[in-house]
């Protein structure tokens, strides 16, 4: 039998009428006769092709030839061909498109850098600029098919690179810009890459952090890369090497301002972007034109609500930013789904909390941000230096907040709600995946939210909970499946097509299984559990490990905390805490007895941890994910497998000398 899930949440959100009118949801239902979001659900997922012709349409996605057929699964449904026989570029629906329209005055890009520096740039000066590294990448011999790397600070060129990339029929090779060498290999050898975007190197808590050599150590074992071409970012000293590299400002700026479109097919390679496995090889999740992009506008109009500006009436449109790095899928979704929404995206290279821990709410305010991406890790981090620190700034133009990447345990989630959110911005939570291109479950502006839920699916998307033995369940956990394909799904992992096979498809035929533990209450809202391999069973509780973390975290000592379960001869497995104090506060035995009876009181005396381990730090990947499978494995002394995406990787190294 399934574990029973309960959820004491009640509704703390519910949307208001403004809300509702202004939703791109209740233009599209409208426009299709639909009466509310539950017939909306069961025509998209019964009826796909209807669905996403539907979608396209409403995106505006032109293509330069029209597709005979939105999908064929003639070839199952594990690789579906999307758009048959249509002739387009994303490009021409990011940029291009809006030439001759008065959305080419508006902003398409804003930036801040953490030294302060801000730069913009309207839709015709970003097609301006990515016609001139267009063809500066041709002048280089690169063309359709060539793969090309992406391994920069979150800077306007990183947009103009990855846009221009595309622009010429090449395939993007997005990079965690706090990769070391070793990692850039891994992924430029896989995809015999031609050519790097590098910087000289990028800011961090207010030094410059050198990147070049970096780049350098990794070209030299990749004999494919022929050409590096370098930002110069910090301005500090580097080593360039005679005709592979090249400066940005002296061979892109020098190019013409006009670029022809490569003309490529619906289903040409895009993008492979690489995720990291529990062991082996990164896997790169290769996606296509009419793929990850409409995924993500689909997701961020129908979720988050993204508007365009309306040039007629000098309204000025939405602004979105989301704590990002170029390398985590949420980098690509943001550009291409703002722009092919005609809206503006906001990016920042630097901590969000530096000078001050305000530097968030700066933004907010200096930029008029809209919609706020955030991550569980981060609003615990801030909640410490208190109410104030937001307080100071007009945030009036928030209207939603979002967030993905990890789950929420309660506090964190209603201290953003009721006290930055005032309790009437919803937090619109976001699961998904790098090889989902978006969600599989978010909030909305339509439905009622609780702590910590997901509203319902996504629209299109055929969601279910399984228990063990394939049978939808609710009320309680099971694995989070999708049983019909959508049109932002990987195109498979790039040259390794039974890896993929084996990934999702391989526990129940024609089913995509996705490696979370999720649950959908009685009043059908839906939450996430976290992962598969990160659930903790203990004499037969499952038990997710947010749900004792929260309980941590409420010790006013305590900044963040990680829950794992060791091998136990007779329970299965025991639990094992990790927790990272406030500054100067030092680890005892007084504090790590009271951490543990909080436990014991609230889960029970079977769920008594086994130890409560003191660490400065918790292994993170950029977008603050906190990894906990490499925390297992540092603590049992296993391969923690790739952690090649952790910016901080000194957190493992520091578990195992804790132990």
């Amino acid at each position: 039998m399934p574990e029973q899930f309960t959820f004491s949440g009640e509704i703390v959100w519910r949307p208001t009428a403004e809300y509702i009118e202004r939703a791109h949801l209740t233009a599209f239902m409208r426009e299709h006769g639909i009466k509310d979001y539950a017939e909306l659900m069961s025509r998209s997922t019964s009826d796909v092709a209807w669905f996403t012709d539907a979608v396209l349409k409403y995106l505006d996605i032109q293509f330069y030839e029209p597709y005979s057929k939105v999908v064929d699964v003639s070839e199952g449904i594990q690789f579906p061909k999307w758009c048959v026989d249509g002739k387009m570029n994303i490009v021409h629906n990011c940029v291009d498109k809006y030439q001759r329209l008065a959305v080419s005055d508006q902003l398409s890009v804003l930036w801040e850098g953490e030294e302060g520096t801000t730069k913009s740039l309207t839709y015709k000066e970003l097609h301006q600029e990515v016609n001139r590294c267009a063809n500066a990448l041709r002048s280089l011999g690169l063309g359709k098919g060539d793969a090309i790397g992406l391994f920069m600070p979150m800077t306007p060129e990183i947009v103009i690179a990855l846009l221009a990339i595309a622009k010429i029929g090449g395939i993007i090779l997005p990079l965690f810009s706090g990769y070391g060498a070793g990692a850039i290999v891994s992924r430029l050898m896989d995809a015999d890459a031609k050519a790097l975007f590098a910087a000289d190197g990028a800011f961090r808590r207010g030094k410059a952090v050198e990147m070049k050599s970096i780049a350098d150590e990794a070209a030299a074992h990749v004999p494919t890369l022929k050409h590096i071409i370098v930002l110069k970012r910090t301005g500090q000293e580097i080593t360039m090497k005679e005709e592979r590299d090249h400066w940005w400002h002296e061979l892109v700026m020098s190019q013409p301002d006009s670029a022809s479109t490569e003309v490529t097919s619906a289903e040409d390679p895009l993008m492979v972007i690489y995720t990291s496995g529990t062991t082996g090889q990164p896997k790169g999740a290769l996606h296509t034109h009419c793929g990850f992009p409409v995924k993500a506008a689909q997701d961020m109009a129908f979720g988050t609500d993204v508007h365009a500006s309306i040039a007629e009436h000098s309204a000025r449109g939405d602004v979105i930013y989301w704590m990002t790095d170029m390398g985590w899928m949420m980098g690509p979704w943001l550009v291409f789904g703002t722009l092919l929404l005609g809206a503006t995206l906001l990016i920042y290279d630097g901590a969000p909390d530096f000078p001050g821990p305000d530097r968030l709410w700066v933004m907010v305010e200096r930029h008029g941000i809209t919609q706020l991406g955030v991550s569980p890790t981060l609003i615990r981090s801030l909640i410490p230096h208190g109410e104030k620190q937001f307080k100071k700034h007009d945030l009036s133009a928030l209207r939603f907040f979002a967030s993905t990447g990890e789950p929420w345990n309660p506090e964190p989630w209603m201290w953003l709600f009721e006290k930055v959110g005032e309790s009437k911005r919803p937090i619109i939570n976001y699961s998904g995946g790098t090889e989902l291109s978006g969600g599989i479950v978010m909030g909305n502006p339509l439905l009622p939210i609780k702590p910590c839920s997901f509203s319902a699916p996504c629209p299109g998307m055929a969601a279910d909970v399984l228990d063990e033995h394939g049978n939808p369940v609710r009320n309680a956990v099971g694995e989070l499946v999708i049983k019909a394909p959508w049109i932002g799904m990987t195109r498979g992992f790039w040259k390794d097509k039974q890896r993929y096979l084996d990934t999702y498809w391989s526990r129940w035929e024609n089913i995509w299984v996705h490696g979370d533990f999720a649950a959908v209450d009685s009043d059908g809202l839906w939450y996430i559990l976290g992962r598969s391999d990160d659930t903790i069973k203990i004499a037969g509780k499952r038990l997710g490990p947010a749900e004792v973390e929260s309980i941590l975290v409420r010790h006013e000592g305590v900044v963040e905390a990680a829950a794992i379960g060791v091998p136990h001869e007779v329970k299965g497995s025991e639990l094992v805490l990790f927790a990272v104090l406030k500054p100067g506060l030092s680890p005892n035995d007084g504090l790590r007895r009271e951490l543990k009876e909080m436990v014991v009181a609230e889960m029970g005396k079977p769920l008594a941890p086994k130890s409560i381990l003191f660490v400065s730090d918790l292994p993170k990947t950029r977008n603050a994910k906190v990894m906990r499978r490499m925390i297992r494995a540092a603590y049992l002394g296993q391969e923690p497998g790739d952690t090649s995406s952790l910016v901080n990787p000194h957190a493992v190294e520091e578990i195992r000398k804790a132990i």
